[in-house]
């Protein structure tokens, strides 16, 4: 029989970490750090064009993107 009532019964309590999660991010967090102690060494071994290929796809991450600023009309245009 479903519950119907919208209380919950049973399994975790609201606000309970996943362990499962929290283990997987720490294993994963742990292997990042010591690829990027690595990675400068890693980087020289890497062909001109590839550098520049993993810059291109590393940029958006460190630098904010432009955006370009226009005049709407009906608004006031105060130059002073």
């Amino acid at each position: 029989m479903a519950n119907t009532t919208g209380k919950k019964y049973g399994g975790r309590q609201k606000g309970t970490p996943n362990k499962l999660t929290k283990e997987l991010r720490s294993l994963l967090k742990d292997i990042l750090y010591q690829e990027l102690d690595e990675l400068q060494e890693k980087f020289k071994l890497l062909e001109p064009r590839e550098r520049i290929e993993l810059l291109i796809k590393l940029m958006p991450y460190i630098l904010p993107k432009v955006t370009s600023v226009s005049h709407t009309t009906n608004e006031p245009l105060d130059w002073g």
